[in-house]
């Protein structure tokens, strides 16, 4: 009796801890399906193990078997293909209970969770892992934006410190040339009688137009009417086009402009600039391409530099321009390397295409404010011009020539005028057409009808004969 009571108390304890195994290991697959099928008629026979501790005298099954079997149980892996999910504390949570539970405090705490650590991949759920990775998204964003918003900030500041320094240095040079060409005793002040744009000695000799625009005006002085210089130098307040002039460099530019009087100034067109600028300007400038033409160098005399292309519309006019005294100081061989740099062009003209017809032009580049003594000589060739294009007078042959020129062209000009007139005359007779036509289109049937009437009974009384009525006395 007592064998068969110990018996049935070992079958006991050994089922009890096979099932306190499969508790610990649910969802993993058991290597013997005999096992599996046995133990489920027991499990549904045997109450479930209860949790509180046993005041039994009896060694805990449970943890002697864990204790003592501890090494001779291998960790099973699961099946890759196994549907079924590892339980976490979460499954038997209850949800009315954590109602309103934040996701992110949820995924921390199974992050942190001892017992899942190891497995934590793939024991979280994939939701939850996405929404994680969401809410990371937005901070990488941010320092993204924050790099942005300095490299803008630091832009910002950088175009505000150009403005001003760019601003400054066109002011710089504007002043160094006014002080070296339009203060007391230079060459303006000793030749006009008036400088600046107003009247008095408090008068402002620059005008400024732009941040990269000057002006100055200067009158009083004979053969003339007076002169305007316009400076116009390079957009250093602007931080692009400073960039931009790194890579395609371009120059601090003055144009004087010397408007003479009509009784002063003779037939006289003659343009001065670097060959391939010369055959520029004679190709698009409208009164050298109606009246100029290139000069070829002539013989037994002294000549501009080879760089230089000469357009006018006679050799005498060229010879009587082009004298000895300008040869030697600016455009002769020796002297143009000097001025090289600075000269661009020089062009005079009667037929100039413009209100003022009787004008000299002269373009120069401006050097630093440093070194405005490189440009004096170019400077002094203004009043030079100013005083040999008033005294100069063609002869009876040359005048002649140049008288035929002009007339032909003034015929040209008129023609012109007049084939632009008819142009416009044709095209409002067009436009005005279809506005009548436009306007019958919205007649109704019956006032069309009578228009027709009446424009052929109009056209009937036109073609009928005239007879002509005499008394008879």
């Amino acid at each position: 009796m007592s064998r068969s009571f110990s018996f049935a108390i070992i079958v006991y304890l050994f089922f009890y801890q096979h099932l306190l195994a499969a508790s610990q290991f649910e969802g993993f697959d058991a290597e013997d399906d005999d096992v599996s099928e046995d133990s489920s008629d027991l499990h549904h026979s045997l109450p479930p193990p209860t949790i509180t501790q046993s005041h039994s005298s009896l060694p805990d099954p449970e943890t002697s078997y864990s204790d003592s079997n501890s090494d001779l149980i291998p960790e099973l892996d699961p099946e890759p293909h196994s549907k079924s999910k590892i339980a976490t504390p979460f499954d038997f949570w209850d949800e009315d209970e954590f109602e309103g539970l934040p996701v992110e405090i949820a995924t921390a705490q199974m992050l942190e969770s001892p017992l899942i650590a190891e497995n934590a991949t793939e024991t979280v759920d994939p939701d939850i892992a996405s929404i994680a990775q969401d809410t990371t998204v937005p901070r990488r964003k941010k320092k993204k934006s924050y790099i942005v918003e300095i490299g803008c900030v630091f832009f910002l500041i950088a175009l505000g410190i150009n403005y001003f320094v760019g601003k400054h240095e066109n002011e710089r040079v504007a002043l160094a040339w006014a002080a070296k060409f339009a203060s007391k005793d230079t060459i303006f002040q000793e030749n006009f009688s008036l400088l600046g744009v107003g009247e008095g000695e408090d008068t402002p000799l620059l005008l400024k137009e732009a941040l990269n625009v000057f002006k100055f005006y200067a009158t009083g002085r004979r053969y003339c009417h007076g002169l305007l210089a316009t400076m116009e130098l390079k957009s250093r307040h602007d931080l692009i086009s400073r960039l931009f002039n790194l890579l395609v460099p371009c120059e601090d530019e003055i144009t004087f402009e010397v408007y003479m009087n009509e009784e002063s100034m003779d037939h006289v067109v003659l343009a001065m600039a670097r060959k391939k600028a010369a055959k520029t300007m004679q190709k698009e400038v409208k009164d050298l391409q109606r009246f100029a033409g290139i000069v070829s160098p002539p013989a037994g005399r002294k000549w501009v530099s080879e760089e230089l292309g000469v357009i006018s519309e006679s050799k005498e006019v060229a010879g009587d321009m082009i004298t000895d005294t300008v040869l030697d100081q600016v455009f002769g061989d020796k002297a143009m390397e000097k001025y090289r740099k600075n000269f661009m062009s020089m062009h005079i003209s009667d037929q100039h295409p413009g209100k003022h017809k009787k004008m000299l032009l002269f373009k120069f580049s401006l050097p630093d404010a440093k070194h405005m003594d490189d440009i004096v000589r170019l400077v002094a060739l203004i009043p030079y011009y100013i005083d040999l294009v008033g005294r100069y007078r063609l002869s009876s042959q040359a005048r002649n020539k140049t008288e035929s020129g002009r007339q032909k062209a003034a015929e040209e000009a008129y023609k012109e005028l007049q084939n632009v007139r008819q142009e416009a005359l044709q095209k409002k007779k067009a436009e005005r057409k279809k506005m009548m036509e436009e306007a019958e289109a919205k007649l109704s049937a019956e006032v069309i009808r009578k228009k027709e009437t009446k424009e052929r009974a109009r056209q009937v009384k036109k073609a009928m004969p005239k007879v002509k009525m005499n008394r008879s006395h």
